[in-house]
């Protein structure tokens, strides 16, 4: 494997446990795709650091474990801007 990539897997496994990240949000940050992030986590940082792929694999789990909240949420907000507009516009004269 290329040091690069090994390098870079190290880096995506210690920002997500540091800032407790979701595969998007590394994803963003690196300026990579998604499935990169999770291939260099579950893949490629096994064979570099076990342990610190196990770590970032207990943050990875807890996030996907809550990730359908953080979707209703993300529903709920919406719409409740939604309603905050057209009340307003019902408001005006």
């Amino acid at each position: 494997m290329k040091e690069y990539i090994e390098e870079r897997a190290v880096a995506i496994a210690n920002y997500i446990i540091d800032h407790n990240a979701t595969v998007r949000q590394t994803a963003k940050r690196f300026g990579i795709s998604k499935s990169t992030v999770h291939k260099d986590v579950t893949d490629r940082l096994e064979h570099i650091n076990p342990s610190l792929a196990s770590k970032a694999r207990i943050v990875l789990d807890v996030n996907k474990s809550e990730r359908h909240i953080r979707g209703g949420l993300a529903t709920r907000e919406k719409y409740q801007h939604r309603l905050q507009i057209c009340s307003k516009d019902a408001e005006e004269p």
